[in-house]
């Protein structure tokens, strides 16, 4: 997808009500958006599947809802009061704030695009007999650009781990990487920037000071042994949890990929210490497989380990997709250790231990973490379902090809016209069809646009009863992808509907 598609994705979420600027009649709010009618269905589906694949379709994941906020040395236990921080640069010209390591992302996605066009070019030169292998470990000119690109990992990783910003200010420089609005050099020094929102308790609680969560996480941890013992559960085991999360997102662009309110989808997952490795594993496979059910192109998704490891982990892995701004993170998946719940041990005073008949032992348990997106993995659908198709005669469409399972409108009823009858009975099949699934019912408009309009925001099935309808019980099924179209009876519409638009197939794959 190109940069001008990636417009058309923005442009067409608004026309159609998926998202819109948040306080967008005075001039909107920066990084905050709403979600429209049909944005709200769509994240919602989203999550809904999440959940019911997460916690549903496992004996040993329950979920929890936790309170935005927390006590606040909640936050001092996890280290974000002390390093919840983003290395920022300013540009002296353009006035322009930057994450440091994002600018250097970038120029190493830019050294991929590079590397991968040398493929590109030599598989067509030299046809069927191309080993794409052998040609990425001889090439001198992707050689050069793989070692330019492991020497700034080394350097990020190596600076941000001794907290080095000096040294990665230098890198910037070193690469001559311009600020993309004025095209010049002429950087601040990289300093460090904490990214929570802070907010105060009333004065009959003390005026405490508080945080709005920067992640849902530890709502999760200090509900550990409630959880636990009410639920009996043995490790291992998992706590899911969904909600909104907060950060002082300074650089925010790319539409809702890095929104200062945003809502994630975390599930921890509570492991015997030593098997940690094993499940870490388990889940980086599992996560893949879920987001690649969705009917995403495998070629978009890829592993990416990270350079530096977060102060809790000893493993992390992110799920990235391509977007039209190259990879980015949509879930990571984080081997915690036992880092959270000792901290909350020493900070609370309250024992968070487990008690293992199968070993005969009391320990802390390590801690495997899926952590996803929901804003993202809207941005990903939205993306990889638009398509602009031309048809026969020259005619175009817009259509979002979602996986029927989670698109906005699962079947839209379309009286041919509105006179003799047809639009009551079309009432009267929705009215059937509604206490079940969320259907559209419209009558205004010839059928062609109405189908148009159903096809943009992705509904899998339009329904159409006409003259015939009144005599013979059955209607036009018109499917969204193909266009194809058969006559079924009304009385065998609830049937189709559950095999056409059901999520339990994709909870069985």
């Amino acid at each position: 997808m190109s940069e001008e598609q990636f417009k058309n994705v923005i442009a067409h979420c608004k026309e159609y009500g998926f998202v819109f600027q948040s306080s967008e009649i005075y001039d909107g709010l920066s990084a905050v958006y709403d979600y429209g009618h049909n944005g709200t269905e769509l994240k919602k589906n989203i999550r809904e599947y999440w959940w019911k694949s997460m916690v549903q379709m496992h004996q040993n994941i329950v979920g929890i809802d936790a309170a935005i906020f927390m006590h606040p040395k909640t936050w001092k236990a996890s280290g974000h009061i002390d390093g919840f921080n983003d290395p920022m640069i300013d540009n002296k010209d353009s006035k322009k704030r930057y994450r440091a390591d994002v600018l250097l992302e970038e120029y190493q996605e830019k050294i991929r695009i590079k590397m991968d066009k040398e493929v590109e070019k030599a598989a067509i030169r030299f046809g069927a007999g191309f080993n794409e292998n052998m040609f990425r470990q001889t090439n001198p000119n992707v050689l050069r650009n793989a070692e330019k690109s492991a020497y700034i990992d080394k350097v990020l990783k190596e600076s941000m781990e001794s907290g080095d910003l000096a040294r990665i200010k230098v890198l910037i420089e070193e690469l001559e990487i311009v600020c993309p609005v004025s095209g010049s050099r002429n950087w601040t020094e990289v300093r460090q920037f904490n990214l929570m929102y802070s907010t105060q308790m009333s004065a009959l609680d003390g005026e405490s000071e508080l945080y709005l969560r920067p992640e849902t996480a530890q709502g999760i941890f200090v509900n550990f042994l409630n959880v636990q013992k009410s639920g009996r559960m043995k490790i291992p085991f998992g706590i899911a949890q969904t909600g909104k999360a907060f950060r002082n997102e300074i650089v925010a662009r790319q539409f809702i990929m890095r929104m200062k309110e945003f809502e994630q989808m975390e599930m921890q997952f509570f492991v015997r210490p030593g098997t940690e490795m094993e499940w870490f594993r388990y889940w980086k496979d599992a996560r893949l497989k879920w987001h690649l059910s969705l009917g995403t192109d495998p070629k978009n998704y890829r592993y990416h380990d990270h350079v530096k490891l977060a102060h809790y982990a000893n493993a992390a892995v992110d799920i990235e997709y391509d977007f039209p701004f190259g990879f980015k993170e949509v879930e990571g998946i984080h081997s915690r250790t036992d880092f959270d719940l000792k901290q909350h041990e020493e900070f609370s005073g309250k024992k968070l231990r487990y008690f293992d008949p199968e070993v005969n032992e009391s320990y802390i348990p390590y801690v495997v973490e899926t952590s996803i997106g929901l804003d993202r993995m809207f941005l990903v659908q939205m993306c990889a379902a638009l398509h602009e198709e031309t048809l026969e005669g020259g005619e175009t469409r817009s259509v979002l090809k979602l996986h029927p399972a989670i698109a906005p409108v699962k079947a839209a009823i379309l009286p041919l016209v509105k006179k003799d009858g047809l639009a009551e009975k079309a009432e009267k099949i929705f009215d059937d069809l509604k206490l079940d699934h969320p259907v559209y019912f419209e009558e205004k408009d010839a059928i062609g646009k109405r189908y148009r309009r159903q096809d943009a925001i992705g509904t899998p099935i339009c329904i159409t009863v006409d003259y015939d309808s009144m005599e013979n019980e059955d209607v036009t099924i018109r499917y969204r992808d193909s266009m194809r179209q058969e006559r079924i009876k009304i009385a065998a519409l609830p049937d189709l509907m559950n095999k056409e638009v059901s999520m339990k197939d994709l909870l069985m794959g």
